[in-house]
């Protein structure tokens, strides 16, 4: 039997925060413009905001869907090779890094489900990598407002509904506890 006949549309379904992958190759004076470490992986702060526009218009970097579930779901797809046979929840922007990281999910073969804030910036990583050394900034942003209302309207339910595997990555974030027990209410 055919892999595309054992595997359904939509299986496996992520939940999680999508951050847009920006990487880039960069000298050390850009760690130390903003204060990073090689081979650290922190939270955003205010200094660090500038950062993903120079990324951006100072280099020429890889865009790419990122998170941690998010990247846990690009794998799976690759792996099971069925389009569409994962899908994915999370929350973004309005802007062109969420037309960016849709761009990458979608044609990884991902089913993308994204609730879109018109309120607040798409959550990105800045990935700066210096020789064998690698930097990340993570700005949640968007990735961390996603209600639970969006995922109980009826097109993001059917979705629930047709998976048969659920991921999400630890986190203490109250809306993926709701769906852990929203889940397991539906088993």
């Amino acid at each position: 039997m055919a892999i595309e006949q054992a595997v359904a549309e939509g299986i496996i379904l992520g939940m999680g925060n999508p951050l847009l992958d920006i990487s880039a190759t960069v000298g050390t004076d850009m760690l130390t413009k903003y204060d990073l470490e090689s081979n650290n992986a922190i939270l955003a702060e205010d200094k660090h905001k500038p950062l993903y526009k120079e990324l951006t218009d100072s280099f020429s970097p890889d865009f790419i869907a990122g998170g941690a579930t998010q990247n846990s779901i690009r794998v799976a797809q690759w792996m099971l090779q069925v389009p569409n046979a994962t899908s994915y929840f999370g929350a973004v922007g309005t802007d062109d890094f969420a037309d960016k990281m849709t761009k990458s999910s979608v044609s990884d073969g991902v089913n993308v489900q994204y609730f879109k804030n018109e309120d607040v910036a798409t959550g990105t990583c800045a990935v700066l990598i210096n020789g064998n050394n690698r930097s990340l900034v993570a700005n949640l942003s968007a990735a961390n407002t996603y209600p639970i209302k969006h995922l109980k309207e009826p097109a993001q339910w059917t979705v629930v509904e047709k998976a048969g595997i659920y991921y999400t990555a630890g986190s203490s974030s109250p809306c993926l506890r709701t769906l852990c027990w929203l889940l397991a209410a539906m088993r």
